[in-house]
This record gives structure tokens, sequence and C-alpha cells, in this order.
């Protein structure tokens, strides 16, 4: 992926460093959700839309934001790696405003926290084996940098494109935040079964996958950050998380009604449209009959 010396973003707050401290994990009817206890939690945290504080409070009925002491923040390290998380997080802004722009809208773009092991936000504490999530209620985009590592160990799916495809995904889900559709979604979840809620929660993902693909062509035809074998590396990484791939790996069987992300077909199937259309319009996967 080409990115050297293109625009960064000075919306990154760098939180290593700041002593959040590890272990525990989320509470589950008496246990706990963490790299130990639950092998799926781990599987399926990449792309993870929110965090699970909010997911568990929607289960649950609830819904209020949590109150958050700010943890301190300094400057980005000027390292390469957070170099290109600044860099991508930058061309998701670009193309943001500029399809906000478009359709006669202003675009608010997030912030993006970088932290290490735990970290306090309004959704509750992020943890790493979480994976990078986003917060609807402070509007950031929370990442542990040594989650890539992890991906590229247990998955065996890596490269920078790919990395810029995770952020963007939850860039994506940002946008569904400032469009309300995310909202939307919340709301209705509450008054549906435990299945139908996960079928809500597949689409909401899937359309991010899409904005994904949106953001990647619309940088792209700016940018030409594009190399090759880089599109086969992100379809490679969409199909590893499938909810499917992950559930035939950690217990050797499929639920679909416990679906939350999509497929590894489906996954694949909507950041494809997503780079080749570069149509916000062509992402509607509520309306879509087919997955």
């Amino acid at each position: 992926m080409r990115w050297d010396g293109d625009r960064q973003s000075d919306n990154v707050e760098d939180r290593r460093g700041d002593g959040g401290g590890g272990g525990g994990g989320f509470g589950i009817g008496g246990g706990t959700l963490g790299i130990g206890s639950v092998a799926i939690a781990l599987l399926g945290s990449w792309f993870f839309g929110v965090s699970p504080g909010t997911i568990l409070n929607l289960l649950s009925g609830g819904g209020g934001t949590q109150q958050v002491q700010q943890a301190p923040s300094h400057p980005p390290a000027t390292d390469r790696e957070t170099q290109f998380v600044r860099t991508v997080l930058g061309y998701t802004e670009d193309t943001w405003t500029q399809i906000f722009k478009s359709n006669g809208a202003t675009y608010s773009p997030p912030r993006l926290v970088l932290f290490s092991r735990r970290t306090q936000t309004a959704c509750g504490t992020g943890q790493s084996a979480t994976g990078p999530f986003y917060c609807p209620a402070d509007r950031k985009v929370y990442i542990d940098l040594s989650f890539f590592q992890l991906m590229q160990q247990r998955f065996k799916v890596g490269g920078e494109f790919t990395q810029a495809y995770v952020i963007a995904h939850e860039v994506g889900h940002h946008v569904q935040n400032l469009l309300g559709i995310s909202g939307k979604v919340d709301s209705a979840r509450r008054n549906l079964s435990e299945t139908q809620a996960n079928a809500m929660s597949v689409r909401l993902e899937l359309q991010a996958d899409c904005f994904a693909g949106v953001w990647a062509y619309h940088t792209n035809q700016a940018k030409q950050i594009i190399e090759q074998g880089d599109i086969q590396s992100a379809l490679a990484a969409a199909s590893a998380i499938g909810d499917d791939a992950l559930q035939r790996q950690s217990q050797g069987e499929v639920v679909p009604d416990s679906f939350t992300h999509g497929t590894s077909e489906q996954r694949v199937r909507w950041f494809t449209r997503g780079i080749q259309t570069g149509s916000v319009e062509q992402c509607n996967t509520f309306e879509a009959r087919q997955l």
C-alpha cells in the first residue's frame, strides 16, 4: 500500500503508557469474557462494531451512556506504525468529507484512540482482547496496535492495506452513527428476539464492510494507494473473520442464528460491492433481499 508522504490526521489520542492495567474481562453470568475463557470472543473481535460494554448493555435492555473520566492524552508517537494509522485516518477524513459535501452535508470526523491493554471509554472499559472498536457514545475509534500482530499470527492475514481496511470499517460505524443508522438499529433491537436482533447486527456490520470498500475506492481514485495483492489480502481477511469461519474454528460447528457479523462470503461480497462501485447507495444492506 502506498501512503508515505501523505497528510496525517491530528484527530488522534495516544494513551499508550498510561498504565491502563490488565487482567479481568467482561462479566457474563458470573464468568468473564476474555482471551483465556471464550475463544470465540477473541476470534470474533476483529471488526467488532462497538465495544462489548455497549452490546451487553443493549442486550440487557439498557442504553444509557456511562460517565468516563478522560484519560490523559499524549502527542502521537512518530514511529512508522503510528504514522500509518494517522495517514489512514486522514484518508478517511478526506474521503467522507467529500462524500458528505457532495450530498449537502458536513462530515464530523471521529477521534482515534491508541491504547495498550485497556482504556476507559464512554461505552465501558475497552480491552485489547476486544480488537478495534467504535464507541458511538463518545464518537471515538479505539485500537491497540498489537492486535494487528495477533491477526497475522492467528489468521495469517496482514499487510498495511488489510490494517487500513480494519480502520475504515470502524470509521464506517462512525458514518452510520452520523447518519442515524446505528441509533435506529439499537432502538429496533430492543423490541426483537435475540435471533432477530442478531440479524439486524449482521446487516449493520455488512454495511460497515461496504462503507470500508467505498472508502478504498475513493481514496485510491485520489491517491493511488492500492498496490498489487492489496485487495486480495483484504478479501482474505474478510473471509477469515466471517461468523461461520470463526465458529467452525472455535467450536467445530456453525450456528447461523447466533451470527452478528455475517458469513465469510457475505463480508467479502459487501466489501467488494463498496470497492467496485464507490457508491454509498449500493451499501443499503437493510433493504437487500439477499445478503
